[in-house]
């Protein structure tokens, strides 16, 4: 059977400080089909056994790079023709469950705590966030990852 190529997804995680969600993030990166995650920042990089624990060898199975500063990644992805989104809880940001990208896609993540500083986030063509119906701000950020990969690579497109 001829299966269509998928439309290309690249993850840029910055600054993600614990070394689980890093891991996590390369796990739902191989299943969702992204083709490179680039590890941003102070962002973890494999190999390491916490890396690894979580991963389950996806760090072995998807492509990445370490690039220090996240801002000449992200011009580097767009002049390549990559839309850069950015995962935020922004008071601007648009439901990621309506939003219909434009492929291919470089879908950024920022750090635990502090998500995205408001230099990332306008380096960005659009902000996309997750609605949360709870007490919390924010999602974890691996499961934000899980979440927003799957909306983008298996959500219904009209």
């Amino acid at each position: 059977m001829h299966r269509q190529p998928l439309p290309q997804i690249v993850l840029v995680a910055h600054n993600i400080r614990s070394l689980h969600n890093v891991g996590a993030m390369f796990r739902t990166a191989d299943g969702c089909g992204v083709s490179r995650v680039y590890l941003t920042g102070y962002s973890g990089t494999p190999p390491r056994d916490m890396i690894a624990k979580t991963a389950l060898g996806a760090e072995l199975a998807v492509p990445w790079e370490h690039h220090r500063a996240v801002i000449p990644l992200l011009r580097k992805l767009r002049k390549a023709g990559y839309q850069v989104l950015a995962l935020e809880c922004a008071p601007k940001a648009r439901l990621l469950s309506t939003f219909r990208p434009h492929f291919p896609v470089a879908l950024v993540f920022g750090n635990e705590v502090t998500g995205l500083s408001p230099v990332v986030l306008r380096a960005a063509d659009e902000v996309v966030a997750i609605p949360m119906l709870g007490v919390k701000a924010s999602y974890n950020v691996s499961v934000a990852c899980g979440m927003a990969l799957y909306a983008l690579r298996f959500g219904r497109r009209k």
